[in-house]
């Protein structure tokens, strides 16, 4: 078959979107979303370091800071949620046996996310708006400095984005619980019990354990789901508050006099926005660790009461951890820096650091084991965090925050690896693994375009990181523009690693397409007519 019928049909044929459940359409349809807007923020973030390096003359300074408020939000919305919501929507009722609860609901989960992302990177893009990612009060509703109709805009994107999370953690709960039509009653309180892992917590006191009524990954991914709710009620919350201000002066009323403390703000938004930094992220990630240790080995995951109980643990870990962003700021009471700040955050090196051992040792007492994509992308997944984390643990400090807060570093060897090499990485291993399944067996169209996805990725995301990271040790700002070339070589380092990183995703993307053809990208988007014998997926 030619190139060009290859890529209009995909490889050998083999890939039919007219023989895809509506399941496997929805899935499909949040992995081509989520990477279309992967790819807005790689070349968001590519644009950002080469004005780093020298200023781009189509560029102005208004632009980059735009760019520097909507990149995080796009690569954490607009993909990550995106391709976290597909995977686990599928797994949901794959691990469970039974169907999903609302196809319905599942379907608007992908089309708010995508909408959303598209409303308030446009809202930056052409008006402006560049309050930075954090929204600090009261930046945000400060209108002699940012356009008022460019940010009621972002607002009101950031918000469809949140109405799509809250369809899907409605939508992983009531899954996990319901009993479907014509099946025999099932206990729901038990399962849910099961599912934010107090029964493994049990386990760990009782000589005759307890079965457990809902799988590992799935108890993981109801936790998470957890602090999903909570950070995007805050985060609603938070637009609200801002909206009203903004509505009210495109109606003629001055509401800048009206008191917000910015202390209880700044501590609100970071518990909410925190639990994806730290909670939610983490918790996630490990539950797909285990499902991929367990589907890659085909084994019992190791220690699985252990990890059960520590989904748990967490539970309290992350809603308490959240003061560590705060700890250089003089007004923060100093019991919350010493207790939330450091003790707490140390304390995530622990649980993330089990959730570590019990995935490798179950891939250890599976070896021989043949080095797939998907192992080779969940070890990179494994090495990401274990840099990341420790270089999280180390901000944590009171003293070193004072040299390390509001710099590169902050960005670079903790948010960037952890981001791009940890988590990345690991849903990367994912989509590798479920493509036959969500497919039927589409077969990929080059291992040698994976091997350099693979490589480029690693190298460029540990690259990056670890050249802005060296620049904040120098002095580099975060959040901050430099146009005197003072931390040129750094820059150019970082650049270089972030183009490889960029050829790596499109290495990735072509091959996706060719596998499955433009063809099938498109069929995957056209409504599916839903059988019977579609409602429970194929083990």
């Amino acid at each position: 078959m030619s190139f060009k019928e290859t890529f209009m049909k995909g490889e050998q044929g083999l890939f039919k979107p007219d023989s895809l459940t509506p399941m496997q359409k929805i899935v499909l349809r949040f992995v081509v979303v989520g990477l279309v807007f992967y790819l807005f923020a790689i070349v968001e973030g590519m644009i950002m370091r080469m004005y780093q390096i020298t200023p781009l003359p189509f560029v102005s300074e208004e632009q980059f800071f735009a760019i520097l408020t909507a990149h995080p939000l796009v690569g954490i919305f607009g993909s990550t949620y995106s391709l976290v919501c597909g995977a686990f929507l599928f797994l949901v009722p794959y691990l469970m046996k039974k169907p999903l609860w609302s196809m319905k609901a599942a379907n608007l989960t992908w089309i708010f996310i995508a909408v959303g992302t598209l409303v308030f990177w446009a809202a930056g893009f052409i008006s402006h708006y560049a309050p930075l990612y954090t929204l600090y009060w009261p930046l945000p509703a400060d209108f002699s400095q940012f356009s008022l109709w460019g940010g009621t805009i972002f607002v009101v994107g950031i918000a469809l984005v949140m109405v799509g999370s809250a369809l899907f953690v409605i939508n992983v709960f009531k899954t996990i619980t319901y009993t479907p039509e014509g099946w025999e009653k099932q206990p729901a309180g038990a399962l849910l019990g099961s599912a934010i892992g107090y029964s493994g917590f049990k386990n760990l006191f009782r000589r005759r354990k307890e079965e457990h009524l809902v799988p590992l990954p799935v108890a993981a991914i109801a936790r998470g789901s957890v602090d999903m709710a909570l950070n995007t009620t805050v985060i609603l919350f938070t637009g609200v508050l801002i909206l009203v201000y903004m509505v009210a002066a495109i109606f003629g009323t001055d509401l800048s006099q009206t008191a917000v403390d910015a202390l209880l703000y700044k501590n609100w938004f970071w518990w909410g926005l925190d639990l994806i930094a730290d909670g939610l992220v983490l918790i996630f990630v490990a539950g797909t660790w285990y499902l991929l240790a367990m589907m890659i080995t085909g084994r019992k995951l190791f220690m699985q009461n252990i990890a059960r109980a520590a989904l748990l643990v967490e539970l309290v870990v992350s809603w308490t951890v959240w003061s560590h962003h705060l700890l250089s700021d003089q007004a923060q009471p100093a019991i919350l820096k010493v207790v939330s700040g450091e003790l707490v955050t140390a304390f995530e090196l622990i649980t993330q650091g089990l959730a570590f051992f019990i995935t490798l040792a179950t891939l250890w007492a599976a070896r021989p084991l043949k080095m797939t994509n998907e192992l080779k992308f969940l070890l990179g997944g494994l090495l990401g965090f274990a840099l990341a984390v420790p270089a999280g643990i180390m901000q944590a400090d009171v003293g070193l925050n004072r040299i390390l807060h509001n710099t590169q570093w902050i960005v670079g060897p903790h948010v960037h690896v952890a981001v791009l090499v940890g988590l990345t990485m690991t849903l990367y291993a994912a989509i590798y693994i479920l493509f036959p399944i969500v497919t039927n067996g589409a077969k990929l169209y080059s291992q040698k375009l994976a091997n350099f996805h693979f490589w480029g990725h690693l190298l460029g995301g540990i690259g990056m990181g670890a050249f802005m990271g060296m620049a904040g040790l120098q002095g580099m700002l975060r959040r901050s523009l430099y146009v005197e070339g003072e931390f040129g070589i750094y820059m150019i380092l970082a650049g270089l690693s972030g183009a490889l990183l960029l050829a790596a995703f499109l290495a990735f993307f072509l091959n996706i397409v060719m596998s499955i053809g433009l063809q099938g990208v498109i069929g995957i988007f056209m409504p599916a007519k839903l059988k019977t014998s579609d409602m429970v997926p194929a083990e």
